[in-house]
């Protein structure tokens, strides 16, 4: 650690008073604690289920630093609320892209919810539990997901419930209902408000045989009922309730309820756009396409590469021979829940751990949202990339989308990144698919008007024509 190390507090760790993230200057993620969050710590670090929690990798590695390092780290004067000094300081293992439950795959937010249950139901039999249920409290190494808000975990008080239930419906399980029930995006929903979808929303949307469906019925309807019902600020329901008391066997059982009920989800995947997609390619020309993204792959050594436009991932996999990080970002859904479903069935393989299947639409991508705009942030200001892969995507984006080809390339020159582009003429059939029943009155989209396009912005320019003509590599790094 550096004494020079600049501390910046996350934005989006403003709502826990007692536990707020901090940042270093070098990618370091610290914890200031109060002197209540930190004793609780203490007690929980000292628990045999978060310490095989750690090992297994659920929950993230985090420890607590001494007095010499948080001299050493410059946390000596970072304070509070209140300007209050912190009684203590963790450090958490660093995630290496921040991903939010809006850009998940159905499988993803599935696997998010099973393993923050996973580790109440361990927590819970510890005599801990969590203070909340939020989806955001996950994040992603490659495809295994790993709980990070270690200061939700608290001491379970005689009597309480789960007070993370709402949230989890909320943020997760309606979210995973509306897609394998009914095939409604959820997407939408979640990125529209960060709180999730409410049960009251939820309830009218469930059609009477719905009701037959396991948990829909208790945790969708009755939910919404007993809220209307009970119109109470949730500090009067904590009052009440540790007043008259569950029983932690109540408490455990409706932990595992829960647990079935998501364990026991499906979702069958329907035909989408681009999910069937078979390339266009001579075997040849698709030898010679993996050759040139791995050539530029070795050559940049990128830490961190995004594929955008990248279905069901067989060029991500490509970059992940080499990048320690690779975000595979595609609008459709079901592509990419389909190359999710398959690096999970390879657990051993190596880019598995180094892939993260996001659905996104560069045309439509995530905005900085939340309070002060900083909540939840961009993907450029999330972590840019070292390199881009966006093959087979810009006849999409222009011709389909209506995005100015000048447009694009001024994006991803500003990104700061070397690129490798695949330009598709309009002569080829899948750009007649994306003009079909569109009229075609682009007359600058044009392999000349990229290629000069990319030499204004860019320095080195590598350029292969595959062998049936229509379509062109370019490689280009920054000046």
């Amino acid at each position: 650690m550096s004494g020079e190390t600049v501390i910046q507090p996350d934005r989006g760790s403003y709502r826990d008073r007692a536990g707020r993230v901090l940042r270093g200057s070098s990618g370091e993620i610290f914890r200031g604690l109060s002197a209540e969050a930190l004793d609780e710590w203490r007690q929980v670090a000292a628990a045999p289920f978060a310490r095989r929690a750690m090992e297994r990798g659920r929950l993230v590695a985090t420890r607590e630093l001494t007095v010499a390092e948080v001299e050493a780290a410059g946390l000596s004067g970072a304070v509070g609320s209140g300007g209050i000094p912190w009684a203590g300081f963790l450090e958490h293992q660093r995630i290496p892209f921040v991903s939010y439950p809006y850009e998940w795959t159905w499988g993803m937010l599935r696997d998010a919810a099973l393993v923050q249950l996973e580790l109440l139901r361990e927590a819970f039999a510890g005599g801990f539990t969590l203070k909340d249920g939020t989806f955001y409290n996950v994040q992603w190494r490659g495809t295994e997901p790993v709980f990070i808000d270690t200061v939700s975990l608290e001491r379970w008080t005689q009597g309480l419930p789960w007070m993370g239930y709402r949230q989890f419906c909320q943020t997760g399980l309606f979210p995973l209902w509306m897609q394998s029930l009914w095939q409604v995006p959820f997407h939408p929903w979640l990125r529209g408000r960060l709180d999730g979808i409410t049960p009251a929303e939820f309830s009218p949307l469930c059609r009477w045989r719905d009701f037959f469906r396991r948990g829909v019925f208790v945790h969708g309807w009755l939910h919404a009922r007993l809220q209307q019902s009970r119109p109470v600020a949730d500090q009067d329901v904590r009052r009440s309730l540790e007043q008259n008391g569950l029983p932690a066997s109540a408490v455990r059982n409706s932990l595992e309820s829960l647990h079935r009920t998501v364990d026991r989800l499906r979702w069958n995947l329907p035909r989408s756009t681009w999910s069937d997609y078979a390339p266009a390619y001579s075997p040849e020309d698709w030898q010679a396409k993996q050759e040139f993204v791995r050539r530029a792959v070795v050559a940049r050594q990128p830490q961190l590469v995004w594929d955008l436009g990248c279905n069901t991932g067989d060029f991500a996999r490509i970059a992940a021979e080499t990048a320690p990080t690779v975000v595979a970002l595609d609008g459709d859904h079901v592509a990419v829940e389909k190359l999710y479903r398959s690096l999970r069935a390879e657990p051993s393989s190596p880019v598995a751990g180094r892939i993260l299947p996001l659905v996104g639409n560069v045309c439509d991508p995530s905005p900085n949202q939340g309070w002060l705009g900083a909540e939840r942030r961009s993907l450029p200001d999330r972590g840019r990339p070292d390199l881009v892969l966006a093959l087979a995507l810009v006849h999409h984006l222009v011709l389909g989308a209506g995005v100015p080809l000048e447009e694009f390339l001024d994006w991803l020159r500003d990104l700061g990144a070397a690129v490798v582009l695949e330009f598709v003429d309009k002569s080829d059939p899948q750009a007649r698919r994306v003009l079909h029943n569109r009229r075609d009155d682009d007359p600058g989209y044009s392999l000349e008007a990229c290629h000069a396009g990319l030499r204004q912005r860019f320095g080195r320019c590598e350029q292969v024509t595959l062998s049936q003509g229509g379509r062109t590599l370019f490689f280009v790094e920054p000046r």
